[in-house]
């Protein structure tokens, strides 16, 4: 199916089970603990090994060579594959690092063997044993020494982010020169890690020359592709499966090292072999959001208008990785004539940065929303107000390109509103309540709306149930859920009806999980495939398709009623079919919206903060599901909070590598640490975007979020913190004297 022209009525807007707030389908197994994650995965293959990986123990050089004696005669080791014994494997396309093979150690933590044997504990006593003879280089691994002579580079995150090397619009020097109020500051955003709760993990089995892969996965076409790539394969020779993937945030949309060798120790011992990487491995050997150091330049009128608008990024990769996309959401989110947007990448020696959720807007707007609050308190302006006069309804860059939808203003208003913003004090360090300083702080926060074609196959049989099978996957979103809503919708059947299928290789291509573009854009697919089927028995039962009604598990036509089942018959029937995208999102700017509003709590003895309360108020089209569309809301919003109070992977700039490397030294929020979260969505459908006049909000939640903590900190205590995170010790020596 071609959508290039607006969605009008369709069977979707009935709503009766789309939109509506259902409970997820995978709620019982995940919460009875028999969802089958993927190293869990037992009965898939018979007497399944254990896999261990040995990491680098070197940031940069060589390996000269490697004693695997004393490994081998280890009790229950059947196979030892160590990167001297290939040449370095192919990259997948979308690999920044080489994932295995030959003597070049890019990276800590660079995959460098791995034991197979009986047990977990046997694989990894053995690994210990490995004797690795290093040539240690210099490395570089300081990103404010290296930022200094790194090159201007653009880039693209794939992810709907994405900025040239330089872009100007306007004269921005000669605006920002005569701007009457003026503002030039520098904000950093560490190094962060994903961790999902789920840790990368794969189960790997050969018949043949045929590879199957049980793995934890957002992406299951791209890893097919890259998988057969690195090890040589035809595509046709490689399945992968993934029907639960246990959070991934960006961080397994891309092929990794544990499904490179699980499959390579599986064929070096003659047996299926299970893997899980380690905590530090997770860190190091995977990717990670890359830390950026950003400045930011407004030029604005007395009474507000921003007059001019810079925003330059520079964060570090491996030579060839991506920079973040930092500037993105600054090209679009305000007006402004006069503009200056650059991006500088630093060549660096540690481990691959790359997708992590929101790449480019999070960090992006950590510092832009920032500067804005910083404007606003120059001008002698309410920081909602100010965000308000300088809104606009077209591409800032782009005049006359509007945005399909856009409620910013609405969002701003509706928040300030709800979250009792007439009783912020506009002087900060003023309210107190007991031992706490209290503030609130605002952002804005935008994502952009990603569409990619996506494909589905339904199938309906004799007793009228509806079959969907797509390698969509569900990594904790409520895939399953949103596609049963569609289908039933769709059909005319109850969700009960419904039989979901995802994240086998072995199904049609959808869209995938990432970039807040898997709930659209797969619904959309499913959508697609349902309007054939729809055909089919329209066809079956010979009546006139565009006549039909589906509904209570019949089919209507003027008088005559069939049941759904009766179409089909005991064969049943199938299709399939794909959404592709015509030229909309050229015509139109498309993206989505939001308010963030947070209340913090400063210790004025400590400066500790805690968050009290927070609310998102959301513009992001159609919402599927309201509850699970919360509940993404609600967990990026948590994320956010991280990112502003606690989560840095701290650099070893010696020898390289992440300090931090597990959940008990790098710190994630929990439920516990926020009282309070309300989300609000705002009723909007764009017509625009798909069939489903829907977007996405799993990005949005956490967009904004970190600037919206950080000015509610300078509006409890007064002080203003432009690097990231905003821990205690940069506040202790400078919380007001005690009353």
């Amino acid at each position: 199916m071609k959508f290039d022209t607006p969605a009008t009525t369709n069977p979707i807007d009935r709503l009766k089970v789309v939109g509506q707030p259902l409970d997820r389908i995978d709620g019982p197994f995940k919460t009875t603990g028999t969802a089958p994650y993927a190293y869990e995965r037992h009965g898939v293959a018979p007497n399944q090994a254990y896999g261990f990986v040995l990491g680098a123990g070197i940031a940069k050089g060589r390996v000269n060579a490697m004693d695997t004696a004393a490994a081998r005669r280890a009790p229950g080791v059947l196979a030892i594959v160590t990167t001297l014994d290939m040449p370095k494997l192919e990259k997948g396309q979308t690999n920044a690092a080489a994932l295995f093979g030959g003597a070049e150690i890019q990276h800590y933590h660079q995959a460098v063997a791995v034991v197979v044997a009986e047990t977990f504990e046997q694989a990894r006593d053995a690994a210990g044993l490995i004797r690795v003879d290093y040539a240690r280089q210099p490395g570089r691994f300081d990103l404010a020494a290296e930022a200094r002579h790194a090159p201007l580079v653009g880039g693209d995150s794939e992810e709907g982010s994405g900025a040239p090397p330089e872009d100007r619009v306007g004269d921005f020097e000669g605006a920002f020169a005569a701007a009457p109020v003026k503002l030039d500051e520098t904000y950093t955003t560490p190094d962060e890690s994903h961790a999902a709760m789920e840790p990368h993990a794969s189960i790997a089995a050969w018949e043949g020359d045929r590879l199957t892969v049980w793995t934890s996965n957002q992406m299951i076409a791209w890893g097919k592709r890259d998988l057969a790539k690195t090890l040589g394969l035809k595509p046709e020779n490689v399945r992968i499966d993934s029907p639960y993937v246990g959070g991934g945030f960006g961080g397994k949309l891309f092929l990794r090292a544990d499904a490179v060798l699980a499959a390579l120790g599986a064929k070096a011992a003659g047996r299926p072999v299970k893997l899980a990487l380690t905590r530090p491995l997770v860190a190091n050997n995977t990717t990670h959001r890359p830390a950026t150091i950003q400045r930011i330049r407004l030029g604005a009128t007395r009474d507000g208008k921003i007059t001019a608008i810079a925003h330059e990024s520079t964060s570090g990769n491996l030579k060839d990785g991506k920079p973040e996309t930092a500037v993105s959401q600054t090209k679009l989110l305000y007006a402004g004539a006069n503009r200056l947007t650059s991006m500088r990448m630093a060549e660096m020696d540690l481990p691959e940065g790359n997708a992590m959720r929101a790449p480019g807007e999070a960090p992006g707007l950590m510092a832009l929303e920032v500067a804005i609050d910083e404007m606003a308190e120059r001008l002698g302006m309410d920081p909602v107000e100010f965000r308000i006069l300088n809104d606009t309804q077209e591409d800032p860059e782009k005049p006359g390109r509007r945005f399909s939808q856009r409620q910013l203003v609405q969002c701003l208003r509706q928040g300030a509103e709800r979250f009792g913003w007439a009783n912020r004090n506009f002087r900060p360090g003023t309210r107190r309540e007991g031992r706490w300083l209290v503030g609130m702080g605002v952002a804005a926060g935008f994502r952009n709306n990603l569409l990619t074609k996506s494909a589905a196959r339904v199938r309906l049989d004799g007793q009228g149930v509806v079959t969907v099978e797509t390698d969509m996957t569900d990594i904790g979103t409520g895939s399953y859920t949103i596609i049963a809503q569609t289908a039933a919708e769709m059909m005319g059947v109850p969700i009960g009806k419904v039989v979901v299928r995802l994240g086998d290789s072995d199904f049609p291509a959808s869209a995938g999980s990432g970039g807040q573009w898997g709930a659209n854009n797969s619904t959309a697919g499913v959508y697609a495939a349902c309007v054939k089927l729809r055909e089919q028995v329209a066809q079956k039962l010979g009546i006139n398709s565009a006549d039909a009604v589906f509904e209570d598990g019949q089919v209507r036509a003027g008088n005559r009623a069939a049941p759904l089942g009766q179409a089909a018959g005991p064969e049943g029937l199938s299709a399939e079919d794909v959404i592709e995208y015509g030229d909309l999102a050229k015509r139109y700017q498309q993206s989505t919206f939001a308010g963030h509003f947070v209340e913090v709590g400063v210790d004025a003895m400590t400066g500790e903060t805690r968050v009290r309360r927070m609310l998102a108020v959301c513009a992001a089209g159609r919402i599927l599901n309201p509850k699970s569309a919360r509940s993404q809301v609600i967990g990026a919003m948590t994320m956010g909070v991280g990112a502003a109070l606690t989560e840095a992977l701290e650099v070893d700039t010696r020898h390289g590598f992440f300090v931090n490397h597990d959940l008990a030294g790098y710190e994630v929020p929990v439920h516990a640490d926020i009282p309070h979260q309300e989300v609000i969505f705002l009723d909007e459908v764009d017509p625009v975007s798909s069939p489903m006049k829907a977007k996405g909000v799993g990005e949005l939640g956490l967009c904004g979020v970190g600037a919206a903590v950080a000015n509610a900190i300078h509006n409890a205590t007064g002080i203003r913190v432009r690097d990231y995170p905003i821990t205690l010790d940069k506040l202790i020596e400078r919380l007001p004297e005690p009353a």
